[in-house]
């Protein structure tokens, strides 16, 4: 039974070596003028020296240029993957044809991982982009385990699976969201609206908190809850699951940090010996409660749920 991927989302260049050691093996980066929802912000030179790091280390590192692309920004697409291929990227991650259909012009060797974080639901949708040239598919964060199961077990393509971390809800290109639920008067409500890292929208009735956060795609509503299922890793270990992701968007580096060190240690453990991981699964949920933020609960998002939309 092989070891799935442990993928992480750094903030900042400072953070590769750190969480190299601590067992990430491969790592997403970018910048927003052409990724969505980034733990951190990586220019140019940032994406140089990341991937120089990440190398030595023996890791890889997969670039995002999943941003919904107007025909202003479709010109600067070859060239941008060019750079990437220079700069020895493994991969880029996009949703947009237009990617794809760039680099098959600017870099016709580069690796790709199909990601719109909403479509990828079925096996064939994930094949149709494998032919298209694809490496690997992500899937959507609606769907349950046992359709994971089935698309892995029909998949022609690498299958990425997000394990941790908050996910999006909504996502808008214009900015002004904020206004309009305070112009009308609802019980939604914007908190610290001027606090570009600390807002949230307040769902007084439900008692909930969504971070919201806007940047140069527009706006951003993420869940009120942390996906973690570092106890139920099992099922889809056995199943192939190529790849398991940590997204750390909106949290610290420490954090990333001590959460990239509980999934190394269950990965491990569920392949290498699965009573023991049985054995101690609950201490290592137990280890991440320890260290969440008190307004981000944890749950077990859509694995056990039939998929609503």
């Amino acid at each position: 039974m092989e070891k799935p991927e442990l993928l992480v989302t750094p903030k900042s260049v400072e953070d590769i070596i750190p969480l190299a050691d601590a067992g990430a093996d491969a790592f997403v980066i970018g910048e927003q003028r052409y990724g969505l929802r980034l733990a951190g912000e990586f220019l140019k030179d940032d994406v140089k020296k990341a991937i120089a790091l990440a190398h030595e280390k023996g890791k890889k590192v997969y670039v995002t240029m999943n941003a919904l692309f107007h025909n202003e920004k479709v010109d600067e697409l070859p060239e941008y993957i060019k750079f990437l291929q220079d700069a020895k990227a493994d991969a880029i991650i996009y949703g947009d044809p237009a990617v794809l259909m760039a680099a098959r012009e600017a870099a016709p060797n580069m690796k790709l991982h199909w990601s719109t974080e909403t479509t990828g639901t079925n096996w064939y949708t994930c094949n149709y982009w494998g032919r298209k040239g694809s490496k690997r598919a992500v899937l959507a964060r609606e769907i349950n385990m046992d359709a994971i199961i089935e698309i892995k077990e029909h998949a022609e393509v690498e299958i990425e699976v997000q394990v941790h971390g908050m996910t999006a809800m909504f996502h808008s290109k214009r900015s002004l969201l904020g206004n309009y639920y305070e112009y009308q008067g609802k019980s939604l409500e914007i908190e610290n609206r001027k606090q570009e890292h600390n807002m949230f929208l307040h769902d007084k009735e439900r008692e909930n908190k969504y971070p919201i956060f806007e940047d140069e795609n527009g706006t951003h509503i993420m869940s009120p809850n942390d996906m973690c299922i570092i106890d139920e890793l099992q099922e889809m270990i056995e199943a192939g699951i190529d790849s398991f992701k940590i997204d750390g968007i909106l949290k610290s580096s420490e954090y990333i940090l001590e959460v990239t060190k509980l999934y190394r240690k269950a990965i491990d453990l569920c392949v290498e010996d699965a009573d023991q991981y049985d054995d101690i699964k609950d201490d290592l949920l137990n280890a991440i409660e320890e260290i969440q933020p008190a307004n981000r609960p944890l749950d077990t998002g859509f694995f056990f749920k039939e998929t609503v939309y």
